[in-house]
């Protein structure tokens, strides 16, 4: 059978060949025990070894970024880790690179593959089974954590040749969006579609109000969920998953966090524990905080034009239903205002 006719769990086992055979190109034995930990854009393998410790090996979507894009990921995901920021270490291949290149009969195209080391914490929460109340006051540090990643981000150097992708006008709301239309989903009903078109422009005029300055423009993580908000002992944060990482703006990176509460009875109080720990650690105007509505229903849109180009996978169809209403209802908000 044609691999993209599997279910999720045979892609996951057919793309455990492409993990067990990157494992010499690292140095490490062949019967290490390699585990499915997470399959979404890409599929990420624990990797336990007798003495050599354990790593997270992640097998990357195919066609989905350069290798350059992945290397200035990775170098990124460094020097956040020299400034104090809490990232996994990247660990090169034994020729010294990031990313190599794995290609094996189960799977019909070469797959990049890259190393990190595993971070021993417990998730913040996952977008499926949510936040425990006990959790909820560690959103004070996650918005401390967000600010710093900014804040140091804003003061790297970055290096000749870095590239990653553009999360705005037109990496969001165009027909060149990045991860595809929103409002083409086939699960729209005409109704919504049309209040989401009307939406989406009125959206972009105010994008092209925001300057795309240092101030409100910037690299920034673009997946900060709580499944990728590691916990340790300590209370510290890890972060990991640098996956859509790219150019955009701040307050994306701040609806991305709260974007699922919508609806819960959490949504206000993790809200404001974010947003006091952002401002702890960096200016953020008023005007800017003020379209945290347009930017949640701009997340939404990105999710659902997700969900469309991705439509035979497990989570776009779960998540459907949930970003569609969400997505219509700030719509009818917005526009209303």
């Amino acid at each position: 059978m044609d691999f993209y006719g599997l279910t999720p769990d045979q892609q996951v086992e057919n793309l455990r060949h492409v993990a067990i055979n990157a494992l010499p190109l690292w140095g490490l034995p062949e019967d290490s025990k390699v585990e499915p930990i997470k399959y979404r854009e890409n599929s990420v393998y624990k990797v336990t070894t007798e003495q050599h410790g354990s790593f997270a090996l992640r097998v990357h979507r195919s066609g989905y970024h350069s290798d350059n894009a992945l290397n200035s990921e990775l170098l990124w995901m460094n020097a956040l880790r020299e400034k104090g920021i809490c990232t996994p270490k990247v660990i090169s291949s034994t020729r010294g690179a990031y990313v190599e290149t794995v290609t094996v009969d189960q799977v019909p195209e070469p797959r990049q593959v890259d190393l990190l080391e595993w971070v021993n914490c417990t998730p913040l929460g996952t977008i499926e089974e949510g936040v425990d109340e006990g959790s909820m006051e560690l959103y004070k540090v996650a918005g401390q954590l967000m600010a710093k990643l900014h804040n140091e981000t804003q003061e790297w150097d970055i290096p000749q040749g870095f590239e990653r992708q553009h999360w705005d006008t037109k990496g969001m709301l165009s027909e060149q969006a990045l991860w595809g239309c929103g409002w083409e989903h086939d699960d729209l009903t005409d109704e919504q579609r049309d209040l989401i078109v009307k939406a989406r422009d009125k959206a972009g005029e105010v994008l092209s109000s925001i300057p795309k300055g240092a101030g409100s423009y910037g690299l920034i993580h673009c997946d900060f969920l709580p499944e990728n908000l590691l916990v340790d002992e300590q209370g510290n944060i890890h972060l990991i998953d640098f996956d859509d990482s790219g150019f955009g703006y701040h307050m994306f990176d701040i609806a991305t966090t709260l974007f699922w509460f919508l609806g819960e009875d959490s949504f206000d109080k993790i809200t404001d524990e974010f947003l006091h720990g952002y401002l702890e650690e960096r200016e953020i105007s008023e005007e800017q905080i003020a379209l945290l509505p347009w930017f949640l229903f701009i997340r939404g849109l990105v999710y659902l034009g997700w969900g469309h180009t991705r439509k035979e996978t497990e989570t776009a169809i779960e998540m459907a239903p949930l970003v569609i209403g969400a997505v219509t209802q700030l719509a009818t908000q917005l526009l209303e205002d």
